[in-house]
Parts: C-alpha cells; sequence; structure tokens
C-alpha cells in the first residue's frame, strides 16, 4: 500500500501514482488536464438528462464499488488501477480525503467517479458508467459540489474527448503549479 502521507504530499505537489507494467509510477503530466470550474460547459441534450432527475445522485455511499467499478471499466483491467492502488485510495477515504460520486437508477449503482479533495483542489482519479450518461451526470454532480464549496480546481490529469465536452483544456506544468498552489491556500470542505 502507498502510505497515505505520501500519496497527500505527492498530489499537493503535483503528482499522483498509476500502476503500470506490475508496478506503482508517479506521473506528473506536463501539459496538466483541468477542467476550469468557472467554465463547464454542459452539453443541451445532457441538460435535458440532468433536469429529468433519472439518477439518484449520493456521496461516499459506495467508495468501494466505484473505484472497482472504475477498475473493472479499464482499457487493460489489472493496470492503472489495481490492488494496491484500491487499497490506497480506499485508506485515503477512510481518512476523509478520498470521495466517490454515484450515480444511482433505483436501488443500483450505474455510474460514478472517485477523486482527492485536498484544500480547494479536487483531483479526478477516474469515471465509469453501466448507463448511459451516468457518469456524465456524477462528473455534473461534483462540479456543482464544488462551486458550491469554493473549489478552484478539478484537476482531470489529462484531457479526453470525453472530457473536451465538458470543457476541459490543457495548461503548462508552471501553470498549473501555479493553480495548485493558489487551490492549496484555501479552506475547503467535501462534505
Amino acid at each position: 500500500m502507498i502510505p497515505v502521507d505520501l500519496l497527500i504530499t505527492a498530489y499537493a505537489s503535483g503528482w499522483f501514482p498509476m500502476a503500470t507494467e506490475g508496478a506503482i509510477r508517479w506521473y506528473s503530466p506536463d501539459p496538466r488536464g483541468i477542467l476550469p470550474l468557472d467554465a463547464v460547459h454542459l452539453p443541451r441534450r445532457l441538460a435535458r438528462v440532468a433536469r429529468q432527475g433519472r439518477f439518484r445522485m449520493e456521496i461516499d455511499t459506495a467508495f468501494g464499488d466505484v473505484i472497482r467499478a472504475c477498475a473493472a471499466e479499464a482499457r487493460d483491467p489489472g493496470t492503472w488501477i489495481d490492488d494496491e492502488i484500491i487499497e490506497s485510495y480506499t485508506a485515503l477515504h477512510e481518512r476523509g480525503i478520498a470521495h466517490s460520486v454515484e450515480a444511482w437508477l433505483e436501488d443500483q449503482l450505474v455510474g460514478g467517479l472517485y477523486g482527492v479533495a485536498l484544500r480547494g483542489a479536487f483531483f479526478g482519479e477516474s469515471m465509469f458508467h453501466r448507463v448511459t450518461d451516468a457518469s456524465k451526470i456524477a462528473l455534473i454532480a461534483l462540479v456543482e459540489r464544488l462551486n458550491a464549496r469554493g473549489y478552484v480546481l478539478l484537476d482531470t490529469q489529462w484531457v479526453t474527448p470525453h472530457l473536451e465536452q465538458f470543457g476541459a483544456i490543457e495548461v503548462p506544468k508552471d501553470d498549473y503549479l501555479r493553480l495548485l498552489d493558489q487551490a492549496l491556500k484555501r479552506d475547503c470542505s467535501f462534505l
């Protein structure tokens, strides 16, 4: 298991771990993906889905289920999110630092995401869905929560086509580290 204090220090310094080829490797991409919280784009169709209230959103009720579902949905299961990552982030969750946002349809967990909250920054780790739009609605719920609580940075690590539709951008590492420094000066609470 990666020690909790090491994970916290790494995130606060702009680094994050991933399981790669059977080992934990540390990454600090340049450029870095972020989703500017003051400029999130909500596609019209998805706004309709959100208004319909089809999904029940919950926070931290099924963290273990979310991270395991994210691991199962990974392109190469067992990489990126392996047992050591699951154990490490579960320890972060138990300390109140890692959180899940969950989309439920009746009594079934159908989508969600998890990440790490440090002061005014949230570091998105992974998402999954079992029903169309469930992970996207979870992302919308996350953005609403972060904005309501005064967060200033949503780190996406990299920019993907999925995140681009919401307005994710790449920033040079130096700019990212300045944004991270500003975020770490804030006193925000995820719960």
